[in-house]
């Protein structure tokens, strides 16, 4: 007697993802497992850098090229993709970096996470280097003197204000525990789409950097934010502004308008959710 057939998962997420001076060769494997993932509903490249070779590839691969005929940075390009899937019928929406790599079944168990926390806006999983190693991209919400200290100060007074940076990086967090934490990393962002859409998007006056830390603090006011180890990713993390003076005007240009924004040295909501964050380690009942 024939058992039944396997009963297929519903597409359920769709995938954004911005190009700036990408080969097909740099993206293939990315784009081969979201062509042959069956969680993902649509998935929709926006190229800044215009490239016909990556345009054959997406579309010939079953995904949606968007050209965007200059480099709208960061943000706006998400923004772009998210309504070019405006009316598609999914509740999560991956945006992702295009330097990230993770098994088959990653979307899947993050989505079935998303389904058992209803609370949950936005999840990212844990994020290693190519070599094994941890990427501590769970933070608190950032002042001034965090970025100061983490950027600017040379390596002996570094070891001075270890302890503040630490603290800012959440090195005491359980990587191996899930956590409610104020601020993830735009590189993987695991989104409830009715939550993404209540907020706006990416603010575009960010064109790049900050904009991930200012839609988790936005996402934060009406949803929480998981850290989940039960999915890990890997993730180049390429960390150009610490090697390219160009970027690194533009992440002081963003921190400025996310201080403008938000608030330099009076920023009680900030204080309130980073010292809730401290008093529990973030760590959740055994889930």
């Amino acid at each position: 007697m024939k058992g039944f057939p396997e009963e297929q998962p519903m597409p359920n997420i769709t995938v954004s993802i911005v190009l700036h001076k990408c080969s097909v060769a740099d993206i293939a494997p990315l784009l081969e497992g979201l062509q042959q993932d069956q969680h993902v509903l649509r998935w929709v490249v926006v190229d800044n850098g215009s490239s016909d070779e990556i345009r054959d590839a997406v579309q010939a691969m079953g995904g949606v090229y968007v050209s965007a005929g200059k480099n709208l940075g960061f943000g706006r390009g998400h923004n772009l993709a998210l309504k070019q899937l405006a009316g598609v019928d999914a509740p999560y929406h991956l945006i992702l970096n295009p330097d990230i790599t993770f098994d088959a079944d990653a979307l899947g168990r993050l989505a079935s996470v998303m389904d058992s926390h209803p609370e949950v806006g936005l999840v990212m999983p844990k994020v290693l280097y190519p070599d094994g190693s941890i990427q501590y991209l769970c933070k608190l919400l950032p002042a001034p003197i965090d970025l100061v200290l983490r950027r600017f100060l040379p390596g002996p007074l570094k070891r001075i204000t270890q302890k503040r940076i630490a603290s800012f990086d959440l090195r005491d967090l359980d990587y191996d525990v899930p956590a409610y934490v104020p601020s993830l990393s735009g590189c993987f962002m695991f989104a409830r789409r009715s939550v993404l859409d209540a907020v706006g998007g990416f603010d575009e006056r960010f064109f790049l950097y900050m904009e991930d830390v200012d839609l988790c603090r936005r996402m934060l006011a009406v949803s929480r934010l998981l850290y989940w180890p039960g999915v890990t990713v890997e993730h180049v993390h390429q960390m150009g502004s610490y090697r390219n003076r160009k970027l690194l005007l533009w992440h002081i240009h963003s921190a400025i308008k996310y201080f403008n924004k938000w608030g330099w040295i009076w920023d009680s909501k900030r204080t309130e959710i980073n010292r809730a964050t401290l008093a529990s380690r973030g760590q959740l009942p055994q889930i």
